[in-house]
Formats: structure tokens, C-alpha cells, sequence
């Protein structure tokens, strides 16, 4: 048997005997959800799991309480597990992230047992509020990534896919200023900033029609006014934004701006427009890495495919860690296809037996890719020459 299938096996054990410990741990979380960077117990209770088994744990990492880092051993190459572990507000676990902390906790403990006279190091990053902030953008920015080779990542879903379309998104604050006058009084003294808004929506409609597949605008007023007797001299709203890269997002935000200030130019009103928050880049798959982790995930017994054609499942703030380092984000399906997620009925398959094993299977491969790049320098190499050619082509 050659060398590397004797580590698999022997992560495959360890991963097979801390099931019960995995599986508690993501209870735990299921029944306790917290909110985007109020994630207080998860952080603790993993950073607990991994001090435990030697990991050398920082808190508060990039300046927020609920992060951290926890690293084995030293230098590189340096691979980098990615943990999620925030809730929806209302629907609790309803995208997973109980399933997303407990398989990286897996994985990092296997590997950390099997890789422990290795070159190099594994890193287990605590990322806060993927749901709402982008806790991962700030860990990015931050640097936290600057030394990794490879980030992984699993992420339960409704199907099982080799990798994710997930698209650049960024929020817009549209606000219009206009004049406050009496409606019946003394119309021509106002300048209706509501009347100006309801024309950007208009302008958004057109832009709609014509907008390339992956990308989408969604806008809602968040304010439109005090009375109906007075004409509004303030009206604002929000829109999100979707496109396939990131450079198409910034083309698309162009668009919206500029429909905007047609609006205001219609109506004599006065548009401010800016980013809501820094917004998520679009996913980079790195196809050495997830094609690596598909090969291990057949082995536990789940076989992924590549995503169906045309399907854009949403944004995520792993992109910004994506466009920095080789990356991976598959799928792996804990209900039926016909299902969705952000639902009670994803939250109860979240704590379900199809969770548990897809978990478990998750935890597994995760470790064996690790080990494989921990082992095998060229597979680094390869990773990193396919992260470089995607990013001349604009990928």
C-alpha cells in the first residue's frame, strides 16, 4: 500500500471515531443559534474542541470577538480550514453552518493527528457572519490569508456539486434629496424625492431586461416619507447587486449609479449613492483542489457533480478569500433537490441523520485533501499555477 493511502486510512479512522464528539458539537450550535458576530458560545466551543488537541488558538482575530485562529504546526505549505458557524435570524440553522463548523473541526483534528512529523502547518479559521457582514472579507483584508496555500471549505446544500457559482454581490444606499412642500399649497415649491425613487425603479426595470446571466438587481424603499400631506424631501432605498465577477459587478454598480442620476436629473432631486458594506467578491474555484476533494468525497461515498448550467445559488464572502488563495467551496446534499435552503425544513435537515453523514463524509475528504497538499508539494504548485492562470483570464 503506498504511503499516502495509509495516511487516508488512518484519518478516515480518526474521523470515524470522533463522530460522536462532531455530532455533538454541531447539535450544540444547532440548538443554540447566534446571530452574525454574536457567535459567542460557537467561537468558544470550538476554540475549546481545537486547544484541546494542541492547536494554538488566538482570539479576536482582524479585530472581531467571535473570530479566531487555531494553528498546527509551523510554515509552509499551509493549508487553511474554514469554519462557519452563524445562524439566520428566525430560522436558526437554516443554511448549515452547525454542519460547516463540525466537518472542518473534523478534518483539522484528523489531519493534525496524521500530519504530525509533516513540513508545514494547518490553520482553522473561525469565520463570523457570512449570513450578514462578511466576516471573512475583514479576516482577508486583515491578512489572515496572506501565508495560506489553500482554503477549504464544505458547505451542505440541496444538491451535491463539485464546486459553487457563486456570484460577486454588493448592496446599494440610493438616497434622493428633494423639497418638502404642501402637496395642495404649494406644489411647484417642492422637489419630490419619493416621485425621483420610484423612477429609479423604473430605470432599474430597463437595466434589468438586459442584464447578462448571473447578474440581478432586487431594490426595496426603506423610506418614502413622513405624510401624505407633505411632499418627501427624502426618500431611500436599497439594491442588491449580483454579477458574475467582480469586474462585472463594478460595471453593473456603474449602470445603477448612473440610472440614478438620471432620475434626479428628471425630477430635480439630488441622488447620493454608496456601498452598503464592502461586499462579496465572486467565488474562484480552483479546479486542482476541488476536483482533488470530489475523488475523496466518491471515496466516503457521495458523489458530486459539477454545478447545472445557468444555476447562480448566491454570494458568499468565501469569494474574497478565493480571489486571494486556491480555494475550494462544494456542495454536499443533506435533503432533496426540490428543497432550499433558509428554511425550517433545511434547519431540521441541518440535525437530521442525512446531516450526520454528510458531515462525517464532509470531515473526511476535507482531511485527506489537506494531507495531500500538506504531502505532495507539486499538487501545491499545480493549485497555485491554475489560481494564477484564471486570474490573467478574469476568472
Amino acid at each position: 500500500m503506498e504511503w499516502h493511502e495509509e495516511l487516508h486510512e488512518r484519518s478516515d479512522e480518526r474521523v470515524e471515531g470522533l463522530g460522536e464528539r462532531l455530532w455533538a458539537v454541531a447539535t450544540a450550535l444547532h440548538e443554540h443559534p447566534e446571530l452574525s458576530y454574536e457567535e459567542h458560545a460557537a467561537a468558544e466551543r470550538l476554540t475549546r474542541e481545537l486547544a484541546g488537541d494542541g492547536f494554538a488558538v488566538e482570539t479576536g482575530t482582524a479585530g472581531l470577538p467571535t473570530a479566531f485562529t487555531a494553528r498546527a504546526g509551523s510554515g509552509r505549505p499551509c493549508v487553511a480550514l474554514l469554519l462557519e458557524y452563524d445562524a439566520l435570524p428566525g430560522l436558526g440553522h437554516a443554511c448549515g453552518h452547525n454542519l460547516i463548523a463540525a466537518a472542518g473541526l473534523g478534518a483539522a483534528l484528523a489531519a493534525k493527528d496524521v500530519l504530525a512529523d509533516s513540513p508545514g502547518s494547518l490553520l482553522v479559521v473561525g469565520c463570523p457572519a457570512e449570513e450578514r457582514g462578511g466576516g471573512k472579507v475583514a479576516l482577508a483584508e486583515a491578512g489572515v490569508f496572506d501565508d495560506v496555500d489553500a482554503a477549504l471549505m464544505v458547505h451542505p446544500g440541496v444538491h451535491s456539486w463539485s464546486w459553487a457559482p457563486l456570484t460577486a454581490q454588493v448592496e446599494l444606499k440610493v438616497t434622493f434629496h428633494g423639497r418638502a412642500a404642501h402637496p395642495t399649497g404649494d406644489p411647484e415649491a417642492g422637489v419630490d424625492a419619493l416621485a425621483a425613487l420610484i423612477q429609479a425603479f423604473g430605470a432599474m426595470s430597463a437595466l434589468r431586461q438586459r442584464l447578462p446571466a448571473g447578474s440581478h438587481i432586487q431594490g426595496i424603499i426603506t423610506h418614502g416619507g413622513e405624510a401624505t400631506n407633505i411632499v418627501p424631501d427624502r426618500a431611500e432605498g436599497r439594491f442588491g447587486l449580483r454579477a458574475l465577477t467582480t469586474d462585472a459587478l463594478d460595471r453593473l454598480v456603474d449602470d445603477v449609479t448612473a440610472g440614478a442620476q438620471g432620475a434626479a436629473l428628471a425630477t430635480g432631486a439630488k441622488v447620493d449613492v454608496e456601498r452598503a458594506g464592502r461586499g462579496y467578491a465572486h467565488f474562484r474555484d480552483n479546479p486542482v483542489l476541488s476536483e482533488r476533494f470530489t475523488e475523496h468525497l466518491a471515496a466516503c461515498g457521495i458523489h458530486a457533480t459539477p454545478p447545472a448550467p445557468g444555476v447562480y445559488l448566491g454570494s458568499s464572502d468565501v469569494g474574497n478569500v478565493s480571489v486571494r488563495v486556491p480555494a475550494i467551496h462544494p456542495f454536499v446534499a443533506i435533503t432533496a433537490e426540490e428543497n432550499s435552503d433558509h428554511t425550517p425544513e433545511f434547519a431540521a435537515a441541518a440535525a437530521s441523520p442525512r446531516g450526520r453523514a454528510a458531515m462525517l463524509a464532509s470531515a473526511a475528504a476535507l482531511a485527506r485533501t489537506a494531507i495531500d497538499l500538506r504531502t505532495h508539494p507539486a499538487l501545491v504548485s499545480r493549485a497555485w499555477d491554475c489560481f494564477r492562470a484564471l486570474a490573467r483570464n478574469g476568472r
